[in-house]
């Protein structure tokens, strides 16, 4: 092992103190605390022999408040040589580019790795150890032995909805550096904007890099800001200056050209590559549209040109062509497509989608490089040397890997850092879902459906981070933090969910670092978590919150709670309509936000309830009993309180635990077709005694679900039963017009109540 070595001269404590485990994140395989600590000097001298690149980089980190200097004079520094260690823990060969060794004992430090890029690991932990220790001015001493799990630490930056500068782009791969991901997935072109400069093609970025105006608020408010947006985009220069930051920091960064969708962008520039005559522009939606590039040879030979350029700027091993939500439409009509599935014997437009991706990964391949794509490239057959970068869940991943292709592991339900992360409610509006950091922290990116052979073709984890819905840095800042910490030690290979409580103590201990950066992280943790329990035959709401759960104060009045009101002691009965407003509060002052939850009981309320078929993993939150919790979902916020359903049925069994008479059925529906949502189809509601043998007692079509715009209140008579089964039809397959046209539709369903 090559030895990289750090040498301090300090003060010699003797004083052993009783060692807590130290703030790291991610957390390393082995820490040993050993007696004794390490007092940090006003001067640290270092090694003269150390890599230069990495060694100012830790200056520069620490340089505000510690002063250095080099020497290689053995009465200085001491140590000159120090023996590999023995390993405490089994170092994997293939991960052994990125592995360290830190030994802290009272008088010096010492970094062992093979490489620079260990190196570099290693000084981000010492790093964070220093800025643990600013206060007390004493790192404990101990052995560090450390390597990652998963080759590929990722995060994702989308560009196109709304675009950041270069200093920007520095300053996120900065903060992957910060907590050792080792890849930047840069997202660069989209239906709202072409962000890299082609010289061959230049229309790309002065028509292409621009957008009349962009669509605001929520999705379903279809309003825009009238404001012209762009052009914005990276010149050459820029790219490869940016390339040039990420390999100072050991950070590949992979860049994304959208491909054969997701292409309004480039041809509002080039029209000519579509498959009808336009004209195009940039889209102003958010969302997925029917235009996409026409698989003829002129835009074989511009993408394959694209590529050339790209593939100059960007040394990484993988260039990602996306792949993703690729309408059919236009090919279903275009005469030329028809002629090229029949030529080449294909079986339908998903058969012509892999003939597409087949043909750009055999010409990245002949320059020396590999495709990743979504997980949509698997449609028709996966290209033989392709890897598939898993977002729709993990069936991506699973069926790459069982067939010997390597995958990225990024499902939206754990790694899409554009959903909400804290109440919705108190959130700043996001794209949808809820991912806070504890179910981020929870993911484990091998699926238990492979074994240990298949296993191997899992390349790691990434997180995706979309900006339909945000607008500057501050905002990119709020999303990914704290949950880029739950990432980092996901993808280390070091996250126990089982010890949670314990990794939010060492975020909360990062909190400190952040706030001396002036970062604007989301503080949702600090905020209060409702979760409705059911309670006997109703329910109760349970109140949770990070620091003394003894601070909570909260009121069912409506009024604002303050230390004035009732102490929270346990679970909240509710059996009745009411609001519950909670607040956290330390020494005397308000420490959260409000948050603000209103209950509509009904007859169904707490009851047992069951579904034929499950949600999407992504929607998922609370399971069924997110449709009888009394919560009744906000259509703006697609966050914890629906369920969506990607091309199901929902069909759920109501048992009301003994006979009940009642005489109106309700429900939500929620229609936001840009996001592919639709209203149900139909509607029955059945009712039994038995839970065997059902009768149904009403129906609707399609025209009531569209006249009461997904609210549906139905007078059913008057009914005495025991049980009640609800079945909403999902719309199907999505019409020709539509986005997402040929694909599933989702169903979104709220809660079901009787009266």
């Amino acid at each position: 092992m090559r030895r990289f070595l750090i040498m301090f001269s300090a003060l010699f404590s003797t004083v052993f103190h009783a060692q807590k485990k130290p703030d790291l994140i991610p957390y390393p395989q082995s820490v040993i605390m050993q007696e004794g600590r390490f007092v940090i000097p006003e001067t640290l001298i270092l090694n003269d022999q150390l890599p230069k690149e990495e060694t100012e980089y830790f200056k520069k980190r620490l340089g505000s408040r510690i002063k250095f200097q080099s020497s290689s004079k053995t009465e200085k520094v001491h140590v000159m040589y120090m023996p590999v260690p023995q390993p405490k823990i089994p170092i994997d060969p293939e991960g052994d580019k990125e592995s360290y060794f830190i030994d802290i004992s009272p008088k010096r430090i010492f970094i062992s790795s093979n490489t620079r890029q260990g190196y570099f690991l290693a000084l981000q932990t010492l790093i964070q150890l220093f800025e643990e220790h600013r206060e007390d001015g004493e790192i404990p001493a101990m052995e560090i032995q450390d390597q990652p799990k998963f080759a590929w630490r990722g995060m994702h930056l989308d560009v196109s909805r709304h675009f950041f500068n270069v200093d920007e782009v520095k300053q996120y791969i900065d903060y992957l550096a910060m907590y050792k991901l080792n890849t930047f997935h840069w997202h660069l072109t989209d239906d709202q904007g072409w962000r890299i400069e082609i010289k061959k093609y230049p229309k790309l970025t002065q028509i292409g890099s621009k957008r009349k105006e962009s669509m605001t608020g929520a999705y379903v408010d279809n309003t825009f800001d009238g404001k012209p947006y762009g052009p914005y985009f990276y010149t050459q220069e820029q790219i490869k200056e940016v390339v040039k930051y990420a390999g100072q920091r050991h950070i590949t960064v992979v860049p994304e050209i959208e491909m054969p969708g997701h292409a309004l962008a480039a041809l509002s520039a080039y029209p000519g590559l579509a498959c009808t005559k336009g004209p195009f522009e940039s889209a102003t939606k958010w969302g997925v549209f029917d235009d996409v590039f026409c698989p003829k040879e002129e835009t074989f030979t511009f993408l394959e040109n694209v590529l050339d350029e790209v593939i100059a700027l960007f040394p990484s091993q993988y260039i990602h062509i996306g792949g993703d939500e690729c309408p059919k439409t236009r090919w279903k009509e275009c005469a030329h497509c028809q002629e090229l599935i029949k030529k080449n014997n294909l079986k339908d437009e998903h058969g012509l989608q892999s003939y597409f991706i087949h043909r750009i990964e055999k010409y990245v391949n002949s320059k020396g490089r590999k495709i990743i794509g979504w997980d949509e490239i698997l449609e028709g057959g996966l290209a033989p040397n392709a890897a598939v970068m898993s977002w729709t869940g993990v069936n991506g991943g699973i069926e790459a890997a069982k067939s010997g292709h390597f995958a990225v592991m990024t499902p939206g339900a754990y790694c899409y850092f554009d959903h909400y992360q804290g109440d919705p409610q108190s959130e700043p509006n996001a794209f949808g879902g809820f991912t806070p950091l504890d179910k981020v922290y929870s993911y484990n990116p091998i699926p238990a459906e492979l074994n240990a052979e298949q296993s191997k073709y899992i390349l790691g984890v990434q997180a995706n981070l979309w900006t339909e819905y945000i607008p500057d840095f501050k905002q990119v800042e709020y999303m990914i933090f704290p949950r880029l910490m739950a990432l980092s030690e996901v993808g280390w290979g070091t996250a126990d969910p089982k010890n949670y409580k314990e990794f939010e103590n060492r975020v909360i201990g990062q909190f400190k670092v952040l706030d001396r950066m002036k970062v604007n992280y989301a503080k949702s943790i600090y905020n209060i978590s409702g979760k409705v329990l059911p309670a006997g035959n109703g329910i109760a709401y349970e109140l949770t919150v990070s620091q003394n759960p003894e601070g909570i104060r909260y009121t069912t009045d409506g009024t604002e709670p303050s230390m004035d009101s009732q102490v929270y002691q346990g679970p909240i009965a509710v059996s009745k309509s009411l609001t519950v407003k909670s607040a956290y509060f330390e020494d005397g002052k308000l420490k959260s936000a409000v948050s603000s939850q209103e209950f509509t009981i009904s007859k169904t309320t707490g009851k047992k309830i069951t579904l034929e078929q499950q949600p999407s993993e992504n929607y998922s939150f609370g399971g069924a009993f997110t449709l009888v919790d009394g919560i009744t979902g906000n259509t703006r916020q697609l966050g914890k309180t629906w369920l969506g359903f990607q091309g199901k049925d929902v069909v759920a069994t109501i048992d009301l635990g003994q006979k009940t008479s009642f005489s109106e059925v309700y429900f939500n529906t929620l229609e936001n077709k840009g996001s592919w949502i639709h209203l149900a189809k139909s509607a029955q509601i059945f009712v039994s005694d038995d839970n065997k043998n059902f009768k149904i007692i009403k129906e609707i079509g399609k025209d009531e679900i569209q006249n009461a715009k997904g609210k549906i209140k139905l007078n059913v008579g008057n009914q005495n039963s025991k049980y009640i089964k609800i079945k909403i039809e999902n719309a199907g397959i999505i019409p020709a017009g539509n986005p997402g046209a040929d694909s599933k539709a989702w169903l979104f369903v709220d809660e079901i109540g009787i009266n």
